[in-house]
């Protein structure tokens, strides 16, 4: 078997040399040639134009406007303490309104009183305010997110979850945007708190440097940003207002971005902005058990937002033509079709060549992608990162990433399967199910 598989890898690898770009782009048709190889050059381009752009230091802002922070808790317990400590000592000489909301307030005394001996924290602290709302029944993250965007008084809101904590110039690196007033959304930057934990956190970590502080980066610069994340977004309050606030059902970070870029279509100077330097630090899944579990409600929800809810709005006349045009490839087809496309190609590989010879040609993909993730992950260093030292720590760990990614996907199929058939969206953990099942999808 061996054997086969060095002579696999051989001529894979000795024909490359003599062969052109396309040809060698077509022995990885149709994963390459559609899909991920314009997905990579977009997201480069953009990481290299954010890179050569003019710096400049931070220059004196004319106004620094109100900021409200929505954190939505539920069983943090203590440690929501650490959320509103890092938001009581933010860098920003603008008012801070802190509105801890404490979903199931009942049966979450701990939390609740943890978040109302935190005003302690905001002593000797001016322009600072916290707010603690308790919600006695649970509603779930929306309920909670509209019931702090009901009594939000900044211009600027911030919706955050309850075990997130942030870098002291977070809300002077994000509120920034909002000069521009074409922009409605800021997405900020999260980094995996507990890394060192285990190998399953430090892939986490890993996967978050590429797809969130790179490519979002790199999307950011040509406003095709997929998602603001539900643990750390930022939005103008009239814009979000005037949505109606948060929707009822799972997966409200997408559902919001999505209804936010709706309006692209009819109003081309609207962005939203992806900020590598507003900083927040999340904890991860600790075991594989739990990522997996975590992992199945996200893809599923993916197939529920694009697919159930939101597959009669996905068009150019409301996304416009570049952003519809990102959500066929990246969301429905690279997110949804992929997965399938990945694992129908590797079976029909086993039923049809031998053993060895599928190793050989699954080791020239690996060797193929781990280099392309290796150009990537120092352009990421070179132009991005905003502590460059501690993200080459995850240079050991890029040979393991092609492998995890893969397992991802095939993941992926089965949480899309469970979504089409079981309609899993309507028992997720983000709301009861009794809140969910009201909805119309």
């Amino acid at each position: 078997m061996w054997e086969q598989v060095v002579f696999s890898f051989q001529t894979l690898f000795a024909s490359s040399g003599s062969q052109t770009l396309v040809e060698l782009a077509l022995k990885f048709f149709p994963f390459v040639v559609l899909l991920e190889a314009p997905f990579f050059i977009l997201v480069t381009a953009g990481m290299a134009r954010y890179g050569l752009r003019e710096v400049r230091p931070d220059r004196q802002r004319e106004r620094y406007p109100r900021v409200s922070c929505l954190i939505t808790c539920y069983s943090e317990g203590e440690d929501v303490r650490k959320t509103i400590e890092s938001l009581a000592q933010q860098l920003y000489p603008g008012h801070i309104e802190i509105i801890a909301v404490i979903d199931g307030a009942i049966q979450n005394r701990p939390t609740l009183e943890a978040a109302r001996n935190a005003r302690a924290l905001l002593h000797n602290t001016p322009r600072r305010q916290l707010l603690v709302l308790p919600k006695w029944q649970r509603g779930g993250r929306v309920s909670s997110l509209n019931a702090g965007l009901s009594i939000a008084t900044g211009e600027i809101v911030m919706a955050l979850d309850g075990d997130t904590s942030f870098d002291n110039d977070m809300v002077r690196n994000a509120t920034r945007h909002f000069d521009d007033p074409g922009v409605v959304g800021v997405a900020g930057n999260l980094r995996v708190r507990n890394a060192k934990r285990s190998l399953v956190t430090r892939l986490q970590a890993l996967e978050y440097l590429v797809s969130i502080a790179a490519g979002k980066t790199g999307l950011s610069e040509f406003n095709l940003v997929n998602n603001i994340s539900g643990a750390f977004g930022v939005f103008r309050t009239a814009f979000i207002r005037n949505l109606g606030g948060w929707d009822a059902g799972t997966a409200e970070d997408l559902d919001m971005t999505t209804r936010i870029k709706q309006y692209f279509g009819r109003h081309s100077k609207l962005r939203i902005v992806f900020d590598p330097h507003a900083v927040g630090h999340t904890d991860a899944p600790d075991t594989w058990r739990v990522f997996f579990r975590q992992r199945l409600r996200w893809d599923g929800d993916m197939f529920y937002i694009f697919i159930r809810k939101f597959r009669f709005n996905l068009r150019p006349r409301l996304l416009g033509w570049r952003n519809f045009l990102f959500v066929v490839v990246n969301g429905l087809l690279m997110q949804l079709v992929m997965p399938f496309m990945i694992v129908g190609y590797t079976g029909m590989m086993l039923f049809t060549l031998p053993v060895g010879a599928v190793l050989g040609v699954l080791a020239f993909i690996y060797l193929a992608y781990l280099a392309s993730l290796l150009f990537y992950f120092m352009l990421y260093l070179v132009a991005v990162s905003e502590r460059p030292g501690d993200d080459a720590v995850y240079l050991a760990f890029l040979p393991l990433f092609p492998l995890f990614a893969f397992v991802n996907r095939v993941h992926c199929s089965f949480s899309v399967l469970q979504e089409i058939f079981t309609r899993s969206h309507l028992d997720s953990s983000m709301a009861p199910w009794w809140v969910l099942r009201k909805t119309k999808f």
